[in-house]
């Protein structure tokens, strides 16, 4: 395989159109570094505080004691299961559980253990994301991807909370880095490291499998697209530098489906029907609704619905207009831009099919985004290229309903602001301004096109640029410091104290408030968990639950249990952070109480 010349370290094969002047490499690593130990801080800094909940960015805080119910029984029972278990989510996310399984052994069962996990994968992604930038796009692009990456307010909170977005985001950014390298000349090996990182994201979370299909399908892409050219004559047109490019697709694809078929055989056949309960019953077919009206409501919802991309709305706005003109030419563009791309297309696609309801569902785009972005502003200094002008203006009108959705998207991130958090007056504002966006974009061409292509932006500007945006995000980090609360870890140990180790306690709040006490937490959710025996479990004399906003604030199917039990009584409450409100509390609630028990709080 040959070498690629190099221009400032950086291979002229690699970045196309990577303007000569380049950071150096002494000014990339120290200010990387900077990066690095910026994006460490915000993540380590007050470990045990509550999310955020005034203005709140979707990480919900229960969610992680139920997600790592197994690691925890593990390292304080030695076994996955205790009692007569059923809920156990090792099985949906047998990758997590390990890494916090490691986590409490190694450092003991905890909140914080709990959260290490997250915020060393958060660290672990901006370096792997700087990396891949710097290889497709040179040290400029690279640094501002791996500082957008580390200062991005959303993803900053989602590596500070025990969830399994960041940890699986993180294989999926460094399957990505991998799969770059595989493509751009470097040993053929890091195929395998790629298919290996995207088969772990995918069994950190399932929801990751468009990050395998996206990988997949560009490796299909880019050998029928040489198998094509060669049937023409023409040799392989559409990844620069020969035919060998083809190897690294050939022994990538190869390990999606060797990596793939060892986890069926090692992991999945042996727990069949666990796995299929929690991957496709639970996660599938019993959350989203498939008709014609939900696909209308996941289509007009995605960017108004939550704040995320409000919060990076510039960023948004450049990949969107940027992944335009991959598109356009695709021919010309490197595997690693072309996984990029499909990582936003194919898992935007599984989420309009699936569920937008849930903020934490599209965190994992925010990544790919900056990946484009920083491609855009750090080498290239420009949105489009400039061959987009050439395209007449009637194959532009047969891509009207495709640019009509992107206008949509980048105007309703936005337009949003003026009916925060209502979605019909803000679906149709946004539509309203699409279709004028859309309609002067095709009666202008190629005016529009033309400014965008023609405009450059030199590195100074583009790092000066990205270092406004890490500020406002900076801001936003600072304005949570300034006022963190730590209810929820008060609660915990409040609950260490006062109920017994071994302690039988129902509820998803148990799970929530158990790690920092002994507690044996018994999950009941609605057709999932401990719920069929939900009404026989009189070994559990405790119900754990919020009282405030309501009663069953953390779902409903608990509402049913304490029904069930009329001369139940409230032994004590406890505040909670989770609402926007302030005032959210918990209560420990005795389902049988004895006569003698004094009906108040303790």
């Amino acid at each position: 395989m040959t070498v690629p010349p190099k221009v400032n370290g950086t291979p002229v094969d690699v970045c196309l159109t990577q303007r000569v002047r380049d950071l150096t490499p002494r000014a990339y690593a120290g200010l990387l570094l900077l990066v690095l130990a910026v994006a460490a801080l915000l993540r380590g800094a007050f470990p045990l505080a509550d999310p955020p909940w005034e203005t709140p960015v979707g990480v919900v805080w229960h969610d992680e004691g139920a997600w790592t119910h197994n690691a925890r029984n593990k390292a304080l029972w030695g076994t996955w299961t205790v009692d007569r278990d059923n809920w156990n989510p090792m099985y949906v996310a047998p990758v997590f559980t390990a890494l916090e399984y490691a986590s409490f052994e190694t450092f003991g069962v905890g909140l914080w253990q709990a959260r290490l996990v997250s915020m060393l994968a958060g660290v672990l992604a901006v370096a792997a994301l700087g990396a891949g930038v710097a290889r497709l796009g040179g040290r400029g692009a690279g640094l501002i991807a791996a500082a957008l990456l580390a200062t991005n307010y959303v993803w900053v909170m989602y590596s500070r909370a025990a969830l399994m977005e960041a940890t699986m985001v993180a294989f999926c950014v460094a399957g990505w880095w991998a799969f770059v390298n595989a493509t751009t000349g470097r040993h053929a090996g890091w195929a395998v490291v790629a298919a290996t990182c995207a088969w772990l994201a995918y069994f950190t979370k399932a929801s990751a499998v468009f990050f395998v299909a996206g990988m997949g399908l560009v490796c299909v892409a880019g050998l029928v697209e040489t198998w094509w050219a060669g049937r023409e004559g023409g040799g392989h047109v559409g990844q620069r530098g020969g035919a060998h490019h083809d190897a690294p697709l050939r022994v990538m694809l190869g390990a999606l489906v060797g990596v793939g078929a060892l986890a069926f055989l090692a992991f999945v056949l042996p727990n069949l029907a666990d796995y299929v309960f929690y991957n496709w019953q639970m996660s599938v077919t019993r959350k989203p609704s498939y008709t014609v009206r939900a696909f209308v409501d996941r289509f007009s919802w995605f960017p108004v619905v939550h704040d995320i991309f409000t919060r990076m709305w510039f960023t948004f706005v450049v990949a969107l207009t940027a992944g335009i003109g991959l598109l356009v030419r695709w021919r010309d563009t490197r595997a690693g831009e072309r996984l990029l791309l499909a990582w936003i297309v194919v898992g935007t696609a599984e989420l309009l099919v699936h569920d937008v309801g849930n903020e934490r569902r599209l965190v994992f785009l925010i990544p790919a985004l900056i990946g484009v972005a920083a491609l855009a502003l750090g080498r290239e200094g420009r949105l489009l290229p400039a061959t987009v002008a050439d395209i007449p203006r009637r194959r532009v009108a047969w891509a009207l309903p495709l640019l009509l959705y992107v206008a949509y998207l980048a105007v309703g991130a936005l337009a949003r602001l003026a009916f925060l958090y209502q979605i019909g007056p803000s679906v149709r504002l946004s539509a309203a301004l699409a279709a004028v966006v859309a309609v002067a974009l095709v009666a202008t061409w190629p005016w529009i096109p033309r400014l965008l292509s023609a405009r450059q932006v030199g590195l100074r500007g583009a790092l000066a640029l990205a270092g406004l945006l890490c500020a406002g995000d900076l801001v936003q980090w600072a304005q949570w410091a300034g006022g963190r609360t730590y209810e929820n870890y008060g609660a915990m140990r409040v609950v260490a104290e006062r109920l017994p180790p071994g302690t039988l306690v129902q509820g998803k709040l148990a799970n929530g408030l158990a790690l920092e006490s002994r507690i044996v937490p018994i999950f009941v959710g609605r057709n999932f968990g401990n719920y069929d025996d939900r009404f026989r479990r009189d070994d559990a004399r405790f119900v754990l639950t919020y009282v405030r906003p309501r009663v069953g604030y953390e779902g409903s199917v608990i509402t049913e249990v304490l029904d069930a039990y009329p001369r139940r009584r409230v032994r004590w409450m406890v505040p909670v952070a989770e609402s926007g409100t302030g005032e959210d509390m918990a209560a420990l609630i005795e389902k049988n109480p004895p006569p003698e028990v004094p009906g108040a709080h303790d």
